[in-house]
C-alpha cells in the first residue's frame, strides 16, 4: 500500500489539530508534523521527502502561496483556507487540491484520494520511462491521462495549453507551455505554428496551406512550412506512382 507522508501548516491552532486528526485517521497518509508558519516547517520538508503538504494561505510573514512557490515540485500543495478568492492561484502554483473551510472529512478524504492517484500515475510514468503511449496533465485539480493516439491537436494560450481529443467536445485545458509539451509527445506530433502542434496520424484533410479538424482551421506559419512540406511529400502518392 502507498504511504504518503505529510505535514500540516496552520497558523490557527484548532485548524491544525482538526486536520492532524483527519491524516491520523486516514491509512494512507503518514503524518511528519503540524506547523504554525511555514518557516518553521521548510527544514523538515526539505530533510523528509514530505509527499503532501495541508498548507494555509493567510499566515503572518510567508503566505502559504509564497512558500507553495519555494518548496520542491515533488511535494504536493492541497491548500485548506477561508477564502475563496485565492482559487486561481492555486491553479497556477499547481495545487492538487484547494478546500474551504470549514473542511469535513469526506472534503478531505477526496482530495487526499486525488494526491494518491497522482503519486501512482508518477510511479507509472517512472516505471516506465520510454512510453509515450499516453501523457499525463493537470486540469482542475484533476489529472487527466489522455492517449496520445486519440489527440487530434493542440492549441497554446499564452501560460496554458488547449488538448483537444478524439469524440470529445470539450478540450482539456491545462497550466503547461507548448514547447514542455512537444518534448513529451512522440514523432508522430508535427508543430505547425506557435500556437499549434498536431497529429499527423489524425490528419485527413489539407486545403490551402491549412489543415482541417471538423470546423477548427489549423494555420501553418511560414516557420514550420518548410517541415510540414517535408512530412506532406514523404506521404504523398503522386499520379505517375497510381499509374505504375
Amino acid at each position: 500500500m502507498t504511504i504518503l507522508k505529510c505535514c500540516v501548516i496552520d497558523d490557527e491552532p484548532l485548524a491544525s489539530q482538526l486536520i492532524g486528526s483527519y491524516v491520523e485517521k486516514t491509512p494512507i497518509l503518514q503524518l511528519v508534523g503540524t506547523y504554525s508558519s511555514a518557516q518553521e516547517a521548510v527544514k523538515v520538508i526539505l530533510e523528509n521527502q514530505v509527499d503532501i503538504v495541508f498548507l494555509d494561505i493567510e499566515m503572518p510573514q510567508l503566505n502559504g502561496m509564497e512558500f507553495a512557490k519555494i518548496i520542491p515540485t515533488t511535494t504536493r500543495i492541497i491548500f485548506t483556507t477561508a477564502y475563496d478568492q485565492y482559487a486561481i492561484q492555486g491553479f497556477k502554483v499547481n495545487a492538487l487540491d484547494y478546500l474551504l473551510k470549514p473542511i469535513n472529512y469526506d472534503e478531505f478524504l477526496n482530495a487526499v484520494n486525488k494526491a494518491l492517484q497522482w503519486f501512482e500515475l508518477q510511479n507509472n510514468c517512472v516505471n516506465h520511462p520510454t512510453s509515450n503511449d499516453y501523457i499525463i496533465v493537470k486540469s482542475e485539480y484533476r489529472l487527466v491521462q489522455i492517449p496520445t493516439a486519440d489527440i487530434l491537436f493542440i492549441e497554446g494560450l499564452k501560460d496554458y495549453v488547449k488538448i483537444y481529443i478524439v469524440d470529445e467536445q470539450k478540450s482539456v485545458l491545462t497550466l503547461m507551455n507548448m514547447k514542455t509539451l512537444e518534448q513529451s509527445l512522440p514523432s508522430s506530433f508535427l508543430r505547425v505554428h506557435r500556437s499549434f502542434i498536431v497529429n499527423t496520424n489524425r490528419i485527413k484533410i489539407i486545403e490551402r496551406n491549412r489543415i482541417v479538424f471538423g470546423s477548427k482551421y489549423i494555420p501553418v506559419s511560414d516557420t514550420y512550412k518548410q517541415a510540414f512540406s517535408d512530412y506532406v511529400s514523404s506521404h504523398l502518392l503522386s499520379q505517375s506512382s497510381a499509374e505504375d
